[in-house]
């Protein structure tokens, strides 16, 4: 293709997990980058790392202050400026964003309900309208047979509840669902739309702080690696339309949940 692939991802958190994994995979792919997240310092530090690892690395940042949907449509006019569609074409995205809510039902307040609506429908639904408005107006990829492939990130939560995830649960469902009806509706126009079951702990910085275990940080058989995790959503990029993975459950060696 003529015109420059373009990566999007929402969701960078500390900017040492899944996300910013994800941006890496893609860069080195021979993506261009747009990363949207609500910490800036944190993105401004990853858009700079990833520069820092080529020449020819085009990656930008796009602060936001919420997952609201005037707030996401703000960074899409943000991208599409910096990405004008005679030289780029947006071809991958990843909505990677959420609020980790973890309480026993009677504990959980309105406001994080409002957190985790904002995050996992307000936000997931935004970001999926650009994009596909966006994917629609590709050509077809000769090798894939595909628009583009929007992936979300989901969690063991997407599947089960339990004693403390009442509302995080409720928002990963939710997003499940998206994700499956977006698949349905959008694959017969050549749009890959794939959901990743994360079932465990991910290795990131804010992991690593809570747990303070250093047995768990080095063991690849008990936690999931963001860069093992971004290969993987590499892998549904690149599949081509005679099978599709609408759904990817990716769990650590020794898992026993």
């Amino acid at each position: 293709m003529s015109l420059k692939p373009v990566f999007v991802v929402a969701g960078l958190g500390a900017g040492g997990g899944t996300g910013a994994s994800s941006a890496r995979a893609f860069v080195k792919e021979g993506y261009s980058v747009a990363l949207i997240g609500r910490r800036a310092s944190e993105l401004k530090a990853l858009e700079d790392d990833l520069k820092a690892s080529g020449a020819e690395v085009r990656v930008a940042s796009f602060a936001i202050p919420s997952y609201g949907h005037a707030d996401v449509a703000s960074a899409f006019a943000q991208i599409h400026s910096r990405y004008p569609s005679n030289t780029h074409s947006l071809r991958a995205a990843l909505y990677n964003a959420g609020n980790g809510v973890w309480k026993p039902f009677l504990d959980v307040t309105p406001e994080d309900v409002q957190l985790v609506t904002q995050s996992n429908i307000e936000g997931s639904f935004a970001f999926s309208h650009h994009v596909l408005k966006a994917f629609k107006n590709n050509s077809i990829d000769p090798v894939t047979g595909k628009r583009g492939v929007l992936i979300f990130t989901g969690a063991t939560a997407s599947i089960r509840g339990n004693v403390t995830t009442s509302a995080f649960a409720a928002g990963k469902f939710a997003l499940r669902a998206l994700s499956q009806s977006l698949a349905k509706e959008f694959g017969k126009e050549n749009i890959h739309v794939a959901h990743a079951i994360i079932d465990g702990g991910i290795l990131t910085p804010l992991s690593k702080g809570r747990r303070n275990d250093p047995q768990w940080e080095q063991n690849e058989d008990v936690r999931l690696n963001p860069d093992s995790i971004a290969a993987s959503y590499v892998y549904l990029a690149k599949q081509d339309r005679s099978s599709w993975t609408w759904e990817l459950d990716l769990r650590p060696a020794h898992e026993k949940w």
